[in-house]
């Protein structure tokens, strides 16, 4: 297994679940940061939310957004692959419902014709586990593998 293919193991690892992130997104070159629940799905995040909401104005404006927290950052290209019951989301539909499952039909109305998914198509990220960090670019499928050491102190 090369490291392209080691980072995508631990990409799954990670963020295969419901994972918070900050999106920044910009409009007119004005940035706009927001935390919202990601699931991680072949080299892809996949964000629900409703189609009039300001990120999703957003990103029809302008696609390229970034994604972060504890030093994992990722850029990529987001739109919006419609409803949840178009016959092509059938299948990341049951993901998300697993996933997001404390919450997913509680904040979520899928009769809504306005309710949506967001894929974001990831160009690089970067990204560490266990002492290892790795910087893709997931255009060209390369991966850079490097000791890492998560030495920020946190405070909450």
């Amino acid at each position: 297994m090369d490291v392209y293919e080691e980072g995508l193991v631990v990409l799954e690892t990670l963020f295969a679940k419901d994972y918070q992130f900050a999106l920044a997104t910009s409009n007119d070159n004005i940035p706009a940061v927001r935390f919202i629940d990601t699931f991680y799905n072949n080299r892809a995040f996949y964000i629900v939310t409703h189609g009039k909401s300001d990120k999703v104005k957003e990103i029809e404006h302008n696609p390229v957004v970034s994604l972060s927290k504890d030093l994992y950052r990722f850029t990529g290209i987001a739109r919006n692959i419609g409803h949840p019951l178009l016959k092509k989301n059938l299948k990341i539909r049951e993901r998300l419902i697993k996933v997001f499952e404390p919450w997913y039909f509680a904040h979520n109305n899928e009769n809504d014709e306005n309710m949506c998914y967001i894929r974001v198509d990831l160009k690089q990220g970067l990204f560490y586990k266990d002492g290892t960090g790795y910087k893709v670019n997931f255009e060209n499928k390369t991966a850079e593998k490097f000791p890492f050491i998560f030495d920020i102190i946190k405070i909450d």
